[in-house]
């Protein structure tokens, strides 16, 4: 894959480095792949930038207090970008504005050593509220490796926790020979309009990731889960994976969903990993949650929106956006949160965009 370099640029004040720039050129609004909601992206900057550490997985909530809350995956900037399949925690940070600076908190989830289902690593958070409780889905691993990761959910009566933390993961993978037999990973959560409660989670066969032969490890789709509890049990949807792009050809798939549920439809954004290219997200939605539409361009890489530095040397995922969260408020989504490698102490961080 050919790693693109970068103009240099001015620094953002307050958010980070990367100086914001219109993306509603005449040429861009002139691409039919592109969505209606690349086109409300307005660019904010970074946020949640740590001189020694390594943060992803951006989650954002509004909390009764007024204040926007973030849950986000960190690790220590000395295991460099690998650090977060085995040495990732899950922490707290809170700002007046969505638009930050945001101040940490605390860390709310560690992993745990021992014999613990995630013991090595704490990462992937999202956070919702439900049913007057907070939940808060992750992905934790037992061996700092991909094959043991798997999707738990921890939950508070507040924001400031304590959190309940589970002796057991909510899902497991599927039997040996299924399209799922890997991983559980990469959780989106929503209570569908009938009471349901429904899993998003991302998974790959066991044979595709670990043969050698393959020249591409694995082909990453979604299935679905639903319960008719918060806390399960979680019965896999008979028809899944209901996100398949290896029928279109050369390796397509996707990863890091989100999905929510407006207007009377369900929507999902993703990180596109082939189908129009790596450095672009990818917008689908659907009426059931369960067939999805073909996809479009939902937002693309980052120095679309923001000048930025040319590339360090070590980060080579520089210039895409990852995993994708939205920040509701009065029940619309207001933010888009992602993350993205770069910033003042080139290593990774949070990046804002205001819906318009």
């Amino acid at each position: 894959m050919n790693r693109r370099k970068f103009i240099i640029g001015n620094s953002l004040a307050l958010v980070g480095l990367g100086l914001p720039f219109s993306a509603s050129s005449n040429a861009l609004e002139k691409d039919p792949r592109l969505s209606d909601f690349e086109k409300r992206l307005q660019p904010i900057g970074r946020a949640l930038e740590f001189e020694d550490y390594y943060v992803w997985c951006n989650s954002p909530i509004e909390g009764p207090d007024g204040k926007i809350h973030v849950f986000f995956s960190r690790w220590p900037k000395a295991k460099k970008m690998s650090g977060w399949i085995n040495s990732s925690e899950i922490a707290h940070a809170v700002a007046d504005q969505p638009e930050g600076p945001y101040t940490y908190v605390s860390t709310v989830l560690s992993p745990r050593g021992g014999d613990y289902w995630d013991a090595t690593t704490c990462h992937n958070p999202s956070i919702h509220f439900v049913d007057g409780k907070y939940a808060l889905f992750f992905m934790g691993n037992s061996n700092g490796k991909m094959n043991t990761k798997r999707i738990g959910l921890a939950t508070s009566d507040s924001l400031y926790g304590p959190w309940e933390r589970p002796d057991k993961p909510l899902l497991l993978p599927g039997e040996k020979g299924s399209w799922d037999d890997y991983i559980t990973t990469n959780p989106s959560f929503l209570k569908h309009p009938n009471g349901e409660y429904w899993l998003y989670y991302k998974s790959l066969d066991a044979a595709g990731y670990e043969n050698p032969k393959f020249d591409i490890r694995g082909n990453r789709k979604y299935g679905l889960a639903i319960s008719q509890s918060l806390y399960g049990p979680y019965e896999k949807f008979e028809e899944n994976p209901i996100v398949d792009f290896s029928k279109t050809g050369d390796n397509k798939q996707c990863e890091d969903a989100f999905v929510w549920y407006e207007n009377k439809k369900f929507k999902m954004l993703t990180r596109d990993l082939g189908y129009f290219g790596i450095d672009d997200g990818l917008y689908m939605d659907s009426l059931d949650g369960k067939q999805w539409s073909d996809p479009l361009i939902a937002f693309q890489s980052l120095n679309k929106y923001v000048n930025q530095p040319e590339a360090p040397k070590h980060l080579n995922r520089y210039g895409r956006l990852e995993r994708p969260q939205l920040l509701f408020q009065k029940g619309k989504p207001t933010y888009l949160f992602a993350a993205s490698q770069g910033g003042k102490y080139e290593t990774a961080s949070g990046f804002i965009f205001k819906l318009k």
